[in-house]
């Protein structure tokens, strides 16, 4: 009999606070794909978005995930494994 994997989730949120971060790392332990909308907190205040964003990054590659921009309004990031391609990763 085949071993079954557990299905890879991709879950879609809306940073309204800094105060997301904390379900946001939840996910990231569960090794869920995020697309995060950080627009609502790009309005309010664009220094406590970019504290965020840095703390993300910080927290995407010491899990071994991978993140990158998606637009102007959203940011990916992905669990172990999986990659996100970026332009720079082109081997033309």
């Amino acid at each position: 009999m085949q071993k079954q994997e557990s299905p890879t989730y991709l879950k879609a949120i809306t940073i309204r606070d800094p105060s997301d971060i904390h379900s946001i790392k939840d996910d990231m332990k569960k090794n869920m794909i995020l697309i995060l909308r950080v627009t609502p907190l790009a309005q309010k205040d664009v220094e406590q978005l970019r504290k965020l964003v840095e703390e993300l990054y910080s927290l995407a590659k010491s899990h071994d995930a991978d993140i990158a921009r998606l637009g102007e309004e959203r940011i990916i990031v992905t669990p172990p494994g999986v990659k996100i391609w970026k332009p720079e990763y082109d081997l033309k």
